[in-house]
């Protein structure tokens, strides 16, 4: 059953009150759906587990400093161990209460119907009285930024880069499809810190908590607020409030300049004309001589071939244009990354047999 998450959710609830303008209070289950869901079998993860406050409790030490992986704006993220001995990751949820719970729900109710390589895995959830939180899979190598940034010491070469781009596309065309709830998502808040990557630095979409089911048979939804992250915004979703598939697609552009130049979406140590990623380098992604200047100092010169770098930076261009039906889609952005792929392995290959023979 679609929602047996609800039923699990709402056997855990306590409290006799239907005052329903108290976001904690009980709901029944027909409040607690989305309003767009079309509810389809599908199979189903690890996500109906069912936690108490005391295995959170336990899992991380009491949430020990020390057990700290990760915090941003919904809370924060701890490293924790389950009593069966498997290690998650737990987010701990800290949003105000409206806003906390809205996510929550989003999450549990789309990841757990989920099924894909690319995307993180939920195991399962913990709502107990006023605490929530999510559990997840572990990601042992943390997010993208953080390696491309320098936070983490392993530096990422060119063939690595294009794996991730190309398992975030992945993840990204199969939320579009719709085969996996019937109706295509946004997941509306992709960037590089919700890009996860495991021990083999195979990349997995995370944090579904602003995620949007589209109505179906429309392209468009008018949103009352713009949700996302400042740099990933794509511009006619703020200017106009339509959020599209599309809006997803211009934020995965970012995230490709990011993976080619090693620098941030925004950078507020930067100049005023600067700070902003997209808007300092578009202009000179189809100039060759310019691209060579932006490539990423810390990539080891013999890990990619220009054609491969001229080839990205195109894409990249594309999905960052200002119009989205400029913008390929999310299963076109599949294929050029595997020709891409297959070009700078092809060109290296090429290269050492050159050396061979010398």
């Amino acid at each position: 059953m679609p929602f047996g998450l609800v039923s699990a959710w709402n056997k855990r609830r306590r409290s006799k009150s239907r005052d329903h303008s108290d976001p904690w209070i009980y709901k029944p289950a027909e409040v607690w759906q989305l309003e767009d869901q079309t509810p389809q079998p599908t199979k189903r993860r690890h996500g109906s587990n069912v936690f108490t406050l005391k295995e959170m409790e336990s899992a991380t030490y009491s949430f020990s400093d020390d057990n700290l992986i990760g915090k941003g704006g919904f809370g924060r993220v701890y490293k924790g161990t389950l009593k069966s001995g498997e290690v998650v990751a737990i987010k701990k949820m800290e949003m105000p209460a409206i806003e906390g719970e809205r996510e929550f729900r989003v999450e549990v109710d789309i990841l757990s119907r989920l099924d894909h390589p690319n995307l993180v895995s939920l195991i399962g959830y913990c709502a107990d009285g006023k605490h929530r939180f999510l559990v997840y899979e572990y990601m042992q190598n943390g997010n993208l930024q953080d390696h491309l940034n320098g936070i983490r010491e392993r530096k990422m070469d060119w063939p690595e880069r294009l794996r991730v781009a190309l398992g975030a596309a992945k993840g990204l065309a199969y939320l579009h499809s719709s085969s996996c709830v019937g109706i295509p998502i946004v997941h509306r808040d992709f960037k590089s810190t919700n890009v996860l990557l495991d021990s083999n630095f195979e990349a997995k979409i995370s944090d579904f908590g602003f995620a949007k089911l589209m109505p179906e048979g429309q392209e468009i939804h008018v949103t009352a607020g713009v949700l996302g992250t400042f740099g990933y915004f794509d511009p006619e979703y703020t200017s106009t409030g339509k959020l599209t598939l599309q809006s997803d697609v211009y934020a995965y552009g970012v995230v490709l300049l990011e993976l080619l130049t090693g620098r941030r979406a925004v950078d507020l140590n930067q100049g005023p004309n600067d700070q902003n990623l997209v808007l300092q380098v578009r202009h000179l992604l189809n100039d060759g001589k310019m691209i060579r200047k932006m490539i990423d100092a810390e990539m080891a010169r013999n890990s990619y071939t220009i054609e491969s770098i001229s080839m990205f930076a195109n894409l990249a261009s594309r999905c960052v244009h200002p119009e989205s039906n400029e913008r390929p889609s999310m299963k076109d952005c599949v294929k050029e990354i595997q020709m891409i792929i297959y070009t700078n392995t092809k060109g290296l290959g090429m290269v050492m047999h050159s050396l061979r023979m010398l």
